[in-house]
């Protein structure tokens, strides 16, 4: 039944549904910005028509309109957020280049389902021009739901290979990579591995990274010498624990994290493990926590504040082109990717 013949006012939403295109498209075609394909345009007419789509103008006056704010989504704990050298160096990107564009920055923390639920209401009211998102797990659905409501979307990392959303990572494969070829030009040869959780692809992709390393150099990998902990620094003592026990003498360990590490440091020096003569150790994002451990961590870099100022431009980029101004493709089709280079720093703990 049409919302003429029920009597209710149709949405946009199931314009865009019949019409089979995404909700910015009928937006778009509505109010007549270029660069919209004349089959989108003919199909937002049909359904228009059909269910008796009658444009609200309040809505869009409001849609016109800008909020200059945009919302920078992090779904962990107050704890990890303000403690972690990652999340301030990427904070500390986005909010330059918010900054520089006179814009304001939302920072917000989703930790739970009801909280994800609100998020949504209050970016379905139209309270920020786009939304930036970090430390993504596999299974969050926040990116799709967020497209789905027409707003732009920029991610830091990406959830799987196939991510559709748009995003901005680092080489995270080649890091692995890079540290196991490192641990193996200076002698080592049973390296271990502390992983970050497995259902975000970071973590994979620095494992996969591991153990392609490890292949190349000639080295068959061995799953008693993968922990896999959740990147903190308690979590990074647990997963050493564990692989001193299943594996004594490992040589080094490539640790998915600064942080992680520097966990890992304390466990072997209660073992009277000496780094690097007895274990080799390798970090990841060489944040300040790698140059202040002792000895000084040998760390993969990414460059993370400039992740975060790279996502910051692809967003307002985003934004002007829904403005009408320069029509944007549909979510999805054509997202903008980049994946921004590592670079191994090598130290005194290798």
């Amino acid at each position: 039944m049409s919302g003429r013949q029920s009597g209710r006012r149709p949405t946009l939403e199931e314009v865009a549904a019949l019409a089979g295109v995404g909700r910015g498209t009928v937006s778009r075609v509505i109010n007549g910005a270029p660069r919209v394909s004349e089959r989108a345009k003919d199909a937002v007419a049909r359904a228009v028509a059909e269910l008796g789509y009658l444009p609200n103008q309040a809505a869009r006056a409001l849609a016109g309109s800008r909020t200059d704010a945009v919302a920078l989504v992090i779904p962990e704990t107050e704890a990890r957020v303000f403690s972690e050298p990652y999340f301030l160096d990427l904070i500390r990107g986005v909010s330059a280049e918010l900054a520089a564009a006179d814009r304001q920055l939302l920072l917000t923390l989703v930790r739970t389902e009801a909280e994800r639920q609100r998020f949504e209401h209050y970016l379905a009211a139209q309270r920020v021009d786009g939304v930036l998102l970090a430390s993504v797990h596999g299974d969050d659905p926040l990116p799709d739901r967020i497209a789905r409501l027409g707003l732009p979307v920029v991610m830091n990392g990406r959830r799987s290979e196939a991510e559709p959303v748009a995003y901005v990572d680092s080489d995270n494969i080649g890091a692995g990579r890079a540290a196991v070829a490192h641990l193996v030009g200076r002698g080592r040869s049973r390296i271990a591995t502390i992983s970050g959780p497995l259902d975000m692809y970071v973590a994979r992709a620095r494992l996969g990274g591991y153990r392609a390393g490890l292949t190349e150099a000639g080295i068959q990998p061995d799953e008693s010498l993968v922990a896999t902990a959740d990147f903190t620094e308690e979590g990074g003592r647990l997963a050493m624990r564990e692989l001193l026990e299943r594996a004594p003498g490992l040589d080094a360990v490539f640790v998915a994290s600064d942080v992680m590490a520097a966990g890992a440091r304390g466990v072997l020096r209660e073992a009277r493990r000496r780094v690097p003569e007895d274990v080799a150790l390798v970090g990841v994002d060489d944040s300040t926590v790698a140059r202040l451990m002792d000895p000084p961590l040998t760390s993969v870099r990414q460059p993370i504040e400039e992740m975060g100022r790279t996502m910051t431009r692809l967003l307002l980029q985003k934004i002007a082109e829904d403005s009408g101004a320069d029509a944007a493709p549909e979510q999805g089709v054509g997202e903008p990717r980049r994946v921004l280079p590592t670079e191994l720093v090598v130290r005194d703990s290798s």
